[in-house]
């Protein structure tokens, strides 16, 4: 049976995790290279530019300023005297929904804890069921528990109007907080600029028409559905070869660009590079004509794939992004189902370009179909095995358990 000492150990671990997770976070949000990930927002609106392009190589991942260091938590006062308002404005509808959670918790456990503590515990506490068991082991915690109530008493109907009070507030509360996030996100879509994605839909799995094109399928089929309501459309094509030339292409440019510059800072040395794998081996030629050549190459290898893409059917996959007249329409079209077979017509509400990852526009729906249950059943399995570490962890929850997992530990928790 669990014991205060055993609690109060389970409760500095977690303690001590969790202030050890705060200073892991506040020094890590300090470095450069993580700029992107705790500062996205800022990167976005353009109120913060990156460090990794400028400066000695060093503060190009390590922040050496040591004043830094000294108020690397001044962030926390900040941070709980900030508005809702301004945390939406500074960190999006997402953090402030994110932080409402633990608004929610509070609201529902404290007065939980309240009542409990007033009511159930008395009632627990003035028993000596456990006392007359002489065949069981307890500890003094147990005398709160409802297993010292004896059977048959009139007591547990206290427990179960209890249960119905405690599921009635929980409800209550989340209902009540799922109306005020409801008209928090009604506010933010309102106040927020028109975006193209929020009039879009991307539609998938577009069935195959031999008298008819993918576009002239998407425009007429949307022309008999939605005809109060459909702009425009743009089909997916099959771009991935093109965007792998892209991509070269740009690095070909930042290495011309590169050499360039050092030449500009060195006009008296033009600088060379061998044309081998990685610049390892093979002929050394000029640098700058070199990437000047592999760059004209990839331009004329992206205008023939281009042409290609447009003029050849087999590029053009059966997806569509189909554009709305009102943000109405678009939200009904992508919430509802078009067609009486379920796999064909799938509406589903536009991202926004940067999110997009146009590589997997070209999957097809029995590709897409196959990956998810891979996802479901590897999920299965991780949530089934959790339990083992899960198991492990709790087998610390006690004093004993600790020193039977780290010996060495033993001295000092006798101490």
């Amino acid at each position: 049976m669990a014991t205060i000492t055993d609690i109060g150990v389970a409760a500095a671990i977690n303690i001590l995790s969790a202030l050890g997770f705060l200073m892991a976070f506040a020094l890590l949000r300090l470095q450069p290279i993580n700029g992107r990930v705790y500062f996205t927002k800022w990167y976005l609106n353009g109120e913060r530019s990156s460090r990794t392009h400028s400066g000695a190589f060093i503060h190009k991942f390590i922040n050496l300023n040591p004043r830094s260091y000294l108020r690397f938590l001044e962030w926390i006062p900040a941070a709980l005297k900030m508005s809702e308002l301004e945390l939406i404005e500074h960190a999006g509808l997402d953090s402030a929904v994110f932080l409402r959670i633990y608004l929610i918790g509070l609201k529902i456990f404290i007065p939980i804890t309240i009542l409990a503590f007033f009511v159930l515990v008395p009632v627990n506490w003035t028993n000596s069921t456990l006392e007359n068991l002489n065949s069981i082991q307890y500890s003094n915690i147990d005398h709160l528990s409802i297993s010292n109530v004896p059977t048959g008493s009139k007591r547990f109907w206290v427990h179960l109007v209890m249960a119905y009070v405690f599921t009635f507030w929980s409800c209550y509360v989340l209902l009540k907080e799922y109306k005020i996030v409801m008209a928090m996100r009604l506010q933010f879509l309102a106040s927020v600029k028109r975006r193209p994605d929020q009039f879009t839909v991307l539609v998938r799995n577009v069935p195959p028409d031999p008298d008819e094109s993918v576009s002239e399928l998407v425009e007429h089929f949307f022309l008999d559905n939605h005809p109060d309501h459909y702009l425009t459309h743009q089909v997916v094509y099959n771009a991935n070869k093109i965007a792998k030339l892209v991509n070269e292409r740009e690095q070909m440019e930042n290495w011309r660009d590169f050499y360039q510059l050092k030449y500009d800072r060195n006009p008296s040395k033009r600088p060379t590079v061998k044309t081998g794998f990685w610049g390892l081996y093979g002929r050394r030629v000029d640098a700058i004509d070199f990437y000047a050549s592999k760059i004209d190459k990839l331009s004329k290898e992206e205008a023939t794939e281009q042409e290609n893409i447009t003029k050849n059917p087999k590029h053009i996959m059966p997806a569509a992004f189909v554009s709305f007249r009102t943000r109405w329409g678009a939200a009904v079209c992508a919430q509802t189902q078009q067609t009486r077979n379920p796999t064909l017509w799938l509406t589903e509400g536009a991202p926004e370009p940067r999110d997009i990852y146009w590589q997997n526009l070209s999957i097809s729906f029995i590709s897409i179909t196959i990956r998810k249950l891979i996802v479901a059943v590897a999920f299965f399995f991780l949530t089934f095995f959790f339990m083992i570490p899960i198991t492990f962890v709790q087998s610390l929850a006690n004093i004993e358990g600790i020193e039977k997992v780290a010996p060495f530990l033993k001295p000092l928790i006798e101490v």
